[in-house]
């Protein structure tokens, strides 16, 4: 049941791919609302930004729902945590080339790039996760698991120590990205099996 001030708000912005994210979100019996409307993402204590498509898409979408000083005062000013997840993730960054030239949310520094590697594009399936610290979001699961990515596009990060984990496909990429209150997951850890259920636990429990 949809409620009038959910603890969780997933931002609809017409990129599709949330049909697992809301279930999962509920099978810890978390008040999740799917929307895009401004007072409920302002009454939000936890924002999930996710998506599949092209960055440019993603910030017009943003755009076009004049989203984008929302989120940046909700997550910069009030310190909201927010999780993106996929396209999600990329557009935390401060900009990206995909198509042409695009600002990101800035949340973190770093561009959005086309992976460089000899091996087919896009990037489909299950690929190993290394951590690259011992964060803890991921507690409890191993290292060195796969997890499920679909993307043709990385995060050039700016600063390595944003960078918690990666991943190499022909070419080492970060696969998990965070910065205070700002934490992003290339991969769908929505459609990986247990160790995307219990890393989106430790996600909810970290911010309870």
């Amino acid at each position: 049941m949809i409620i009038s001030n959910p603890e969780i708000v997933i931002i609809d912005y017409n990129t599709g791919n949330v049909d697992s994210i809301i279930k999962i979100l509920k099978f810890f019996n978390s008040s999740v609302e799917l929307t895009n409307s401004h007072k409920a993402i302002e009454n939000a204590q936890i924002i999930i930004l996710p998506g599949q498509g092209s960055f440019s898409f993603g910030m017009e979408q943003l755009n076009n729902l004049r989203l984008i000083d929302l989120i940046k005062d909700k997550v910069i000013n009030k310190k909201t945590p927010i999780l993106g997840i996929c396209l999600g993730m990329q557009i935390l960054a401060t900009s990206g080339i995909e198509n042409k030239y695009t600002e990101g949310l800035g949340f973190i520094d770093g561009e959005i790039k086309k992976i460089p590697t000899k091996y087919k594009l896009p990037h489909i399936g299950w690929n190993e996760v290394s951590f690259k610290n011992n964060n803890k979001i991921f507690f409890d699961i191993e290292n060195n698991k796969d997890f499920y990515f679909i993307h043709s596009y990385y995060f050039e990060c700016k600063n390595k120590e944003n960078i918690i984990a990666t991943t190499n496909y022909g070419f080492e990429f970060p696969s998990a990205i965070q910065k205070k209150n700002i934490l992003g997951f290339q991969f769908h850890p929505e459609k990986s099996l247990k160790n995307g259920l219990k890393l989106i636990g430790n996600f909810l429990k970290n911010n309870a």
